[in-house]
């Protein structure tokens, strides 16, 4: 399993418009096989940040992904982050937490 993590800087004007925008490719990336979870939400505790979470089932899933976001990247309309970091796990299992 694959887990992506994300944080996005945003003027605190456009988060919302920013996460709003995002659902268009949160609902064409969920239907994509091998995605088990792709969010993008707003940071309650920080008006300017925004989170990704992406959950796949395995590496051939992502490079998929990947392939699908060079051949329609995201469009350069609405707020842009002024900064990102998105960093991938290679998880070797899950459990319940508790």
């Amino acid at each position: 399993m694959i887990i992506v993590t994300g944080a996005f800087t945003l003027d605190p004007a456009d988060r919302d418009e920013f996460v709003a925008g995002m659902a268009a490719r949160l609902q064409s990336t969920r239907a994509e096989p091998g995605c088990l979870e792709y969010v993008v939400a707003a940071d309650p505790a920080d008006a300017g940040r925004a989170v990704l979470l992406e959950k796949w089932e395995s590496e051939d899933a992502l490079a998929t992904h990947a392939e699908v976001l060079k051949s329609n990247p995201p469009s350069p309309s609405g707020p842009r982050p002024t900064a990102m970091s998105i960093l991938r796990y290679d998880a070797t299992g899950e459990r319940p937490l508790m």
